[in-house]
């Protein structure tokens, strides 16, 4: 098997202590990098070296193309695994790597351009014959045909950024005479956030599910998937609650929808590991929505009730190796879910950085924590609020709820505040444990006094 000597990871946090531990499974050496005020992060102290790149902005250490690309030189690196957010899905920073000679640990730039650019995706997937909602057929340039693109769609309609991600610059339109104001902010929004104000047109549906499948491709083209994961739990259409398998999900359906997912990543031509996001309205239809062309921060729930180490995977394919899984040879085992704990008020979902006074993590069989958390550790202010994974394995649904609140109540962080209240009121929830649930979730669970 061909593998890589030198991996950097161009990250932090948890995913950058992730892929250096499936590094040392492959025997490969790790490079860190880290702002000047992360010296002390664990995955400075456990991978095999480690090199400064900036000062704590991220836009001058780990967006700093330049800054990443020279650290990978000095230390002889041959590849460089991105990790998710940051460069993870800029296709600049992934041809600059080819040009430097060094590996890029993901899809080609080709394939992240693509995906970035969900207007032309959805155009690519209608063509191939792949569902997706009603819409405009690529961007909408000025105000006129977007207003006229929505009138002829019927309204509610949602506006989104082309290069969009993260719910920035996605705005719902229930009433014609919001239309313009809020096309005007989502314009603004996406400029801002992504450097491209170019914004799409698609029906609102409600009630829906957000149902994602994991895929893997090999560079001959092989494509796997492996099965899917709800990520309905959502504030702001930020990700709170993973699970899989879903819990309206049943052979016929993961065989459907798996299907479309290895469609559609064929249709684009997709290289190594990524993930095909769909929504999935109350009657069961399902639609494409986009394509996630990076690691996901959910990943560990598939990787519990598959056995596939996804990381590994996405290492061994970069460095050439062939695909070694057949489809029908991929089974879901069990039940997985996959807490998001932030650094956050847990009633207004503001950040609540600095130090942490005490970190005691659960444990027990089929437990799992993904984080560079520990006693002591100053949480900066400056990324994203996310510090730690809380991942249960069950043999059913039932069992990982139970599971799962019991490793919430073990779950000991002091010192800052957290979301961990916030995902006990939701597996408190009747209708959470029912599985009667969708996007508008929370909404609901803030709106009526809970069972």
């Amino acid at each position: 098997m061909k593998l890589f000597k030198k991996v950097l990871i161009a990250n932090r946090g948890e995913i950058a202590l992730r892929v250096i531990r499936a590094c040392k499974e492959l025997d490969i050496k790790t490079i860190a990098v880290f702002s000047d005020i992360e010296k002390d992060s664990l995955h400075v102290r456990f991978a095999d070296e480690a090199i400064c790149i900036g000062p704590a902005n991220a836009a001058q250490s780990y967006l700093n193309i330049p800054a990443v690309i020279s650290a990978a030189e000095i230390t002889d690196a041959d590849a460089i695994h991105p990790g998710y957010g940051f460069l993870a899905e800029n296709h600049h920073f992934a041809e600059a790597c080819i040009t430097s000679g060094i590996t890029f640990i993901g899809p080609t730039p080709e394939n992240i351009r693509l995906g970035g650019d969900k207007a032309k995706a959805r155009q690519i997937m209608k063509r191939r014959g792949i569902p997706i909602v009603p819409g405009s057929d690529g961007p909408v340039l000025d105000e006129d045909t977007a207003i006229k693109t929505a009138k002829k769609i019927g309204l509610p309609v949602i506006i989104k950024a082309s290069a969009g991600g993260g719910g920035k610059g996605m705005r719902i339109v229930e009433d014609e005479k919001d239309f313009i104001n809020t096309y005007r902010i989502a314009q603004r929004e996406a400029l801002a956030s992504f450097g491209n104000s170019e914004l799409y047109i698609e029906k609102y549906i409600p009630e829906i599910r957000h149902i994602e499948v994991q895929i893997i491709a090999d560079n001959k083209g092989n494509v796997v998937h492996l099965g899917e994961r709800d990520c309905s739990i959502q504030r702001r259409h930020q990700k709170l609650i993973e699970e899989s398998p879903s819990p309206i999900s049943n052979d016929r359906f993961r065989k459907k929808i798996g299907e479309l997912a290895v469609k559609a990543a064929k249709a684009m031509k997709y290289r190594n590991v990524g993930t095909i996001e769909f929504i999935v309205d109350k009657e069961g239809n399902i639609y494409f929505m986009e394509i996630n062309t990076r690691i996901q921060v959910e990943h560990p729930v598939t990787e519990m009730v598959t056995g596939i180490d996804i990381v590994k995977e996405q290492i061994k394919l970069a460095a050439g190796n062939p695909l070694i899984y057949k489809q029908a040879k991929i089974k879901l085992n069990g039940h997985s879910i996959e807490c998001r704990i932030n650094a956050e008020d847990p009633e207004r979902f503001i950040p609540s950085p600095g130090r942490i006074t005490s970190f005691i993590t659960p444990g027990g069989p089929g437990v799992r924590v993904d984080s560079v958390g520990y006693t002591n550790w100053l949480v900066p202010p400056y990324y994203d609020s996310l510090i730690a994974k809380l991942i249960v394995h069950g043999r059913d649904r039932d069992e990982a709820i139970l599971k799962m609140k019991m490793a919430l109540n073990e779950f000991i962080i002091e010192g800052i505040r957290t979301t961990i209240p916030f995902h006990k009121k939701v597996f408190d929830n009747k209708d959470f444990v029912n599985g009667d649930f969708n996007t508008g979730f929370l909404d609901k669970l803030n709106g009526k006094q809970e069972d």
